[in-house]
């Protein structure tokens, strides 16, 4: 079903340019290999702590042939993980995070799940910070394909965020 979102208009975002490219999530995010997914920043309001990127999702994703067969849909928690992604990058793009510290997933709550994100969707995350600070962040994230001209919601969770510390002190360099 599709949904306004209130937050950002969607439609007037030009995701063929987008802010910030795969390159530029890399350079922030500590994720590489198959768990890299946030390919893409199109806005970032560091003043209303709004952030939208997006995972264009492909049929050679690792889990694609067995998550179903003949039918691939993206696991949810793999959806939950890109909103956390998302979180990292706006915390170290703002520098509420230094680059030198470790932000891990603390929590999920309120998840729900409407529609599959398959194969061929662009998966479109939007984040509204509601706690912002270095030690603890608190984000609701909504997920949205672009279907028939119209953006629906297929999922929205909240996201929070603890600062686990410096990479150098957790690998014990």
């Amino acid at each position: 079903m599709p949904v306004e979102n209130p937050l950002v208009d969607l439609a007037a975002l030009d995701f063929t340019r987008p802010l910030v490219d795969r390159d530029g999530v890399l350079a922030l995010n500590p994720h590489r290999g198959a768990m890299v997914l946030l390919d893409g920043i199109v806005s970032i309001d560091g003043e209303r702590k709004v952030i939208v990127g997006y995972k264009d999702v492909t049929a050679d994703e690792f889990w694609a042939s067995g998550h179903f067969p003949n039918f691939p849909v993206m696991p949810g928690v793999l959806m939950c993980e890109a909103a956390a992604q998302l979180t990292s990058f706006y915390m170290y793009q703002q520098k509420i995070v230094a680059a030198d510290r470790l932000v891990g997933l603390g929590g999920i709550e309120e998840t729900r799940f409407r529609e599959p994100v398959r194969p061929g969707d662009r998966l479109i995350l939007v984040g509204l910070g509601r706690r912002t600070a270095p030690r603890l962040t608190r984000f609701e994230v909504k997920g949205y394909v672009s279907r028939a001209g119209t953006f629906e919601s297929v999922f929205e969770t909240t996201i929070m965020g603890v600062t686990l510390g410096t990479l150098k002190d957790l690998i014990g360099a």
